[in-house]
């Protein structure tokens, strides 16, 4: 048993729909949360500069606040940082994102599935592995999603300019026969409910972070590091820009009574 708490970190507050499948599966862990806001978009960065914000983020989780375990609520950090991450501290679990070909890849009937990424994930190597393992039998139909993030990190949830966003993006990959999509951001599922009110009835979206979730429970459980708390404990919420900004976001994913922090200078944020 181990009560320290567990650290998750995203480019931004997208990474709040990971850690309310963790808080819905693994209620008694405490978890501290760093949403990079000052420096968000990380998907269209060079990948040595997310690996860099990456070190300085796992660095304060670790080693500032005692983290147990570090989950990368963020598919294009996983990408560019996770294997160097877990060079670097060899004795933390690291729980990496990746879009979820796989089950997509199960899921579809057509034979053909929407992937909703960024750039920064559909360029690494960790995303060409998962397209030779699971997808050599359907059709990928891939959309980075500029601008996707920075209208949901503005509280665009459903705005018009949102929805036509996404229109853009889902009709095309609907006309190809798409019955599938799969949410390869942690930021997307913000906006799951008007993905699947502009795809219809008959047609599925998968959001991998109850995988996560079950991930992080598994390797705590082999590694003995289950908290031993008997009372369910709330996030503490730090960001690296303005936390008036983030505060309604995080009120939509994880409910009123969460208050969004300033982080420190040390968790290396501009």
């Amino acid at each position: 048993m181990d009560n320290s708490p567990v650290g998750i970190f995203d480019s931004g507050i997208g990474g709040l729909s990971v850690a309310r499948a963790i808080i819905g599966l693994l209620p008694l862990e405490r978890l501290r949360y760093f949403g990079d806001t000052a420096r968000i978009p990380y998907g269209s960065k060079p990948a040595a500069t997310i690996l860099s914000y990456s070190i300085s983020i796992s660095k304060y989780l670790i080693e500032d606040l005692g983290c147990k375990a570090v989950v990368l609520a963020c598919n294009t950090a996983s990408a560019a940082a996770l294997p160097q991450l877990r060079q670097t501290w060899p004795h933390i679990p690291f729980i990496g994102m990746e879009p979820a070909v796989k089950p997509g890849a199960a899921a579809t009937k057509t034979g053909v599935v929407g992937v909703l990424a960024t750039a920064g994930t559909f360029q690494s190597q960790r995303y060409a592995g998962l397209m030779a393992r699971f997808a050599q039998h359907i059709q990928l139909l891939e959309n980075p999603c500029t601008g996707l993030v920075e209208l949901i990190e503005a509280g665009q949830l459903d705005s018009r300019s949102t929805r036509q966003l996404l229109e853009s993006i889902l009709h095309p990959m609907m006309e190809q026969g798409a019955d599938t999509f799969v949410l390869g951001c942690t930021h997307y599922p913000f906006v799951q409910p008007l993905i699947q009110d502009i795809i219809g009835p008959g047609r599925f979206v998968i959001n991998p972070a109850p995988a996560v979730a079950r991930q992080l429970r598994h390797i705590l459980e082999k590694h003995g590091l289950l908290a031993a708390h008997t009372v369910p404990h709330h996030p503490i919420i730090e960001v690296s820009g303005r936390p008036e900004q983030a505060q309604p976001l995080t009120d939509y994913m994880l409910g009123l009574g969460h208050l969004v922090m300033q982080a420190p200078n040390k968790a290396g944020h501009l």
